[in-house]
């Protein structure tokens, strides 16, 4: 994604050359191996803080690999995508970012779900758990006092970029009441009685999304047969696009769902800069809401020349034109079908004002077996502010994943090689990600009190949202189950035998 690799542009050439179809099969091996990694980022951060908690400078010194090659987003990614959102949600005045790429022999390194920003808000918020620790300042109220207020917006951050909405605050406050804040110490004592540790993880995360383009074209056609077909650039790869497309243009023209057909990916059909940095639905999406505009005005405008009338004065509704205060009317596909090619079309290109801010608050509870190392989540809460959300069951899908590989990269995932770059983890059983037993319930609730201001529809990028709130979330929760011990700070992954061999090493410092 974002870069060629070289089968990509062998089987294309191929194809070309041979006059045949041409497909590339690659296996998990091939992807561990040959595919881009993701993160590849180690940072140290410092605060400064004044008596009352307040943030007063912000300093993250951090290395990047970006493996044996360049690839086309491994710079990209912590050079400019991580410092966007460097200073998390927070009104940090001052922010000090030194970063080297360092060219290594192991893989390259390039965009994997967050892309940047996951790394970023990860060291803030393990900084601002740490702080409230170690000033002995409930994590609730540093954040708090920190947060970007409602009447700051738009708010300019440290690095320049332009906050439009959010209510930072509120969603705090929402998601400490849904995740029973007040009865996390019953349940510590509870766990306790098993011989288990028991911690809480709070983050509050914000994402910049769209990418740097912001415009985004489509074609949409009305066809004889009754049919409505949308052409977009824009390429679902899991984010349910098609369903929300169409239901954008049924709501729109007033056409059922299963008479609308979604094309996506076809350059010939329809250019666009694709979907890449949750772009598609509030850039793409906006494109669509256009093309469906463009193409009632069409019709109206054909329908004033069929039924002899001015075209102020038909109206549109549920696929009909009709000249207002009379009988006459034309279907949207009758004159599609007096048109050439027996279809109306339209071609229409969306424009947004800017990146759109997807926020929110996380909090996890997480369990730990002292005598093992392994850690588990065992209740996870989320208030996400996605602006208007088009299909929430999507979103909230969308945030369950992101979750999900949240809590693989804060326990479980870790590519390992030895001294001479020799790849060890090849395959899933040397790989750990997340199986159904680790993942916990996840409560998901959307917010839309702060609607994006930089796009007609309101909306938020939400793709990446899970896997940028996620890590630190749990990293908080299983650092703050250990903080009963004296272990201030681990890497991530925190692996059983990590967390393990720093329980044993505190009992053998404290004898």
């Amino acid at each position: 994604k974002t870069s060629l690799y070289p089968e990509d542009g062998i089987v294309a050439y191929a194809a070309v050359k041979l006059g045949k179809k041409i497909r590339w099969r690659g296996d998990r091996t091939d992807e561990f191996v040959g595919g881009s990694h993701g993160r590849a980022l180690t940072s140290t951060g410092e605060f400064a803080l004044d008596t009352k908690g307040r943030v007063l400078a912000y300093r993250v010194r951090s290395v990047g690999s970006t493996g044996a090659y360049m690839t086309g987003a491994a710079n990209i990614i912590p050079l400019v995508l991580g410092p966007f959102v460097q200073s998390g949600v927070y009104d940090l005045p001052l922010v000090h970012y030194e970063v080297k790429s360092v060219m290594t022999n192991t893989a390259p390194v390039g965009a994997y779900r967050g892309a940047g920003r996951p790394e970023a808000v990860f060291i803030v918020e393990r900084l601002m758990d740490a702080a409230a620790r170690q000033i002995g300042m409930d994590p609730r109220a540093i954040r708090k006092v920190n947060y970007v207020k409602p009447a700051q917006l738009p708010y300019t951050n440290a690095v320049g970029q332009v906050y439009d909405s959010g209510a930072f605050a509120h969603m705090l406050d929402r998601a400490v009441k849904l995740s029973d804040w007040d009865g996390f110490n019953a349940r510590k004592r509870a766990a306790k009685k098993k011989g288990l540790l028991y911690g809480r993880g709070l983050t509050s995360y914000i994402e910049w999304t769209g990418g740097r383009v912001h415009t985004e074209k489509v074609s949409l056609h009305a066809t004889a047969e009754g049919r409505v077909i949308l052409h977009s650039g824009t390429m679902a790869m899991g984010q349910g696009l098609q369903t929300t497309y169409t239901q954008m243009i049924s709501d729109s023209l007033g056409v059922p769902m299963d008479r609308i057909d979604v094309v996506q990916g076809d350059t010939d059909l329809a250019l666009g800069f694709g979907s890449v940095g949750s772009r598609s639905l509030f850039v793409g999406g906006t494109a669509v809401a256009v093309s469906s505009s463009d193409l009632i005005n069409k019709a109206r405008e054909k329908a004033s020349n069929l039924l002899e009338a001015s075209s102020g004065d038909i109206e549109y509704q549920g696929g009909w034109l009709t000249v207002v205060g009379t009988d006459r009317r034309i279907s949207l596909f009758e004159i599609a079908g007096k048109e050439d090619g027996a279809k109306l079309s339209v071609d229409s290109e969306g424009e947004v004002d800017g990146p759109s801010w997807p926020n929110g608050t996380h909090i996890c509870e997480v369990e730990i077996d002292p005598e093992t190392g392994i850690s588990r989540v065992v209740r996870y809460t989320t208030v996400d502010d996605v602006g208007v959300a088009v299909n929430p069951m999507l979103v909230t899908g969308q945030v369950h994943g992101g979750v999900v590989q949240g809590i693989g990269q804060a326990l479980y995932e870790a590519v390992a090689y030895d001294g001479d770059g020799q790849l060890l983890t090849a395959t899933y059983q040397d790989y750990c990600i997340p199986r159904a037993s680790d993942v916990p319930p996840i409560s998901v609730t959307l917010d839309d009190s702060a609607p994006c201001r930089t796009n007609p529809l309101g909306a938020k990028g939400c793709g990446e949202s899970g896997a940028i709130g996620g890590p630190p979330c749990v990293t908080n929760g299983v650092m703050d189950a250990l903080s009963e011990l004296g272990i201030r700070q681990l890497n991530t992954p925190l692996t059983p035998q990590k967390i393990w061999q720093a329980i044993c090493d505190g009992k053998a410092a404290a004898e």
